[in-house]
């Protein structure tokens, strides 16, 4: 049986930190809950503490783009962009985000094929929020896997319209995007 800490993480540098054949740790009933990771959205939302900011995230094989909620969960705005170095250090960096402004909750994009099926860069998505769960535990808020297709490509044409040069566009898409998938869910949530 494998542990969520065991998934090998293939969406980036150092993905091989976890050892496939890990021993599963003993359950106790001490034990914190499991962290939730649904892509189910009223499932989410129903997780959610009243009060808190979301960070959106799309996940790059390079980078991670960041974006933040404002405290009313209404609008979502591009924040930084993380660059990949180990899944260790990348999710201790993103922990700290998590800390700083105090999130209630996490939208991970994930990039679903245009016909509906999940190809290697989905299930490289999912890899990582079971790896991200299985490093921070407890500590990690409620993670829902949101559809993400053509995001990018969206951020793309919003920073064309904005007459952005190509190397200012690279340095910001992946926030941009982050912004798109998680201002989308914030809108799906809100109908709720």
């Amino acid at each position: 049986m494998t542990t969520p800490a065991s998934i090998p993480d293939t969406t980036g540098p150092g993905a091989d930190e976890t050892a496939p054949d890990e021993p599963a740790p003993a359950a106790s009933a001490d034990a914190a809950p499991a962290p939730l990771i649904v892509d189910d959205v009223l499932a989410y939302a129903a997780a959610l503490p009243r009060d808190g900011r979301l960070l959106g995230l799309d996940l790059g094989s390079k980078t991670i783009g960041l974006a933040l909620s404002d405290v009313t969960r209404l609008i979502a705005s591009p924040l930084e962009t993380i660059k990949r170095v180990k899944l260790r250090i990348d999710t201790e960096r993103l922990m700290a985000v998590v800390a700083t402004h105090r999130i209630a909750g996490l939208v991970l994009g994930l990039p679903i094929n245009l016909d509906g099926n999940e190809g290697p860069r989905a299930q490289s998505t999912r890899a990582f929020a079971k790896n991200l769960a299985g490093l921070h535990g407890a500590s990690l808020p409620p993670l829902l896997l949101w559809d993400e297709r053509l995001t990018t490509q969206a951020a793309e044409r919003v920073l064309l319209e904005a007459d952005q040069s190509r190397r200012r566009r690279a340095e910001v898409i992946d926030k941009m995007a982050a912004a798109l998938i998680l201002q989308s869910a914030l809108d799906r949530i809100g109908r709720l």
